[in-house]
């Protein structure tokens, strides 16, 4: 983000070399996705932006009930993909006349919430993750390389539990954790972490938004010159999030609703968005820099060292230490998610989880922008 007491990272692309510098520029107004129309047969599709998708597939969601079997976003097409599990014409045409794909699955989202819940009970063990991944209209779960001897033996036994095709595991050549230290941004209580978004309290405040885990560790935060930024109001981690609310000391500090991309650039962030899974989503941290991939999963639960997070966004967007907290945001200038944690680096790639903003908003009593 940027702040007129925070100096310009003048360096945070040194790190990114030419994969930074790439996705900065598909993030100029005049970059496309692909255009490709649909598929014969699916005709009734509209063109919608990953935003739009989301909110289309939250109103499916409520409206199929029990066939819903989630939804991702096909981004070649621009086109939403709607699982449907032991569904009629009815249901199919419903999910037509939203102007979504219709395809027939064998789980529905109520199946494999269950599932996520059982692998709670039996095998939430340090260095797994879950999600649900509609692609596949599986569970995804991950295992980093801490995982092994009984521990594997018990994940793979729970997974085997769910019964045939509920669940997958794959492995992570990393090892999932908090994506603190390192990094040149902001500062406390020896911890190094990234601002994500500029936010408005219900007092009209300004503040912002970064990892709890980063907040957990100091109630005070400073910029990389050793002046003082301002203090923890909220702080959530372990549990159900990885977020923190800090309000700026200065009550004139001004705090634009903006990301700074490097290289001079600045997006405005307008508002806060639902992720979908298959989106195309941009990074900045202070650590790496600007760098873009997917989102591959939702509502996911990570098992840390430091104890279990649920309701995060699963990526493979690269992270590194000094990047927690940092922005997770779409060309369209959408707050998307706080960088959590997660496994890999920017040379191996890897997982990466973000907290989603808009349950963060929701839980501090803060909007995004003035």
């Amino acid at each position: 983000m940027s702040h007129r007491r925070i100096p310009k990272r003048t360096a945070v692309l040194a790190g990114a070399g030419a994969v930074g510098i790439a996705a900065a520029a598909i993030l100029l107004p005049n970059a496309n996705a692909s255009q490709s129309g649909p598929e014969p047969g699916q005709v009734t599709a509209r063109t919608l932006s990953a935003a739009s998708a989301a909110q289309v597939a939250r109103q499916l969601g409520e409206s199929l009930g029990d066939s819903y079997g989630g939804a991702y976003y096909d981004a070649a097409k621009r086109q939403l993909v709607v699982n449907v599990a032991d569904g009629d014409d009815t249901m199919n045409a419903r999910v037509e006349q939203a102007g979504a794909v219709a395809r027939s699955v064998r789980n529905s989202t109520g199946e494999l919430t269950s599932a996520t819940r059982t692998l709670s009970r039996k095998a939430g063990i340090p260095g797994t993750a879950w999600a649900v991944d509609p692609r596949t209209n599986q569970v995804l779960v991950t295992a980093d390389r801490t995982v092994t001897g009984e521990r594997w033996d018990t994940l793979e036994s729970a997974v085997e539990s769910l019964g045939s095709g509920m669940a997958r595991i794959q492995k992570s050549k990393g090892e999932f954790k908090p994506f603190v230290d390192g990094g040149d941004a902001i500062f406390g209580g020896g911890s190094r972490c990234s601002l994500g978004f500029n936010v408005t309290t219900q007092d009209g405040r300004s503040g912002f938004l970064t990892a709890g885990h980063c907040t957990a560790s100091s109630q005070e935060w400073t910029d990389q010159n050793g002046a003082p930024l301002g203090s923890v109001q909220q702080s959530v981690f372990p549990g159900e999030g990885d977020f923190g609310l800090v309000t700026y000391d200065d009550p004139n500090a001004e705090a634009p609703s903006v990301v700074d991309v490097g290289g001079g650039q600045k997006l405005p962030i307008g508002q806060a968005a639902e992720a979908a899974v298959g989106q195309q989503v941009f990074r900045m941290g202070s650590t790496t820099g600007l760098r873009d991939g997917q989102v591959t999963g939702l509502n996911a639960t990570v098992n840390y060292p430091e104890g279990t997070v649920t309701g995060l966004i699963q990526t493979n967007v690269c992270a590194e230490p000094g990047d927690s907290g940092g922005s997770l945001f779409t060309r369209e200038g959408d707050a998307i998610g706080l960088t959590s944690g997660g496994s890999g680096n920017c040379d191996a790639g890897g997982e990466t989880f973000f907290q989603p903003v808009t349950t963060a908003l929701a839980a501090v009593g803060a909007r995004i922008g003035g």
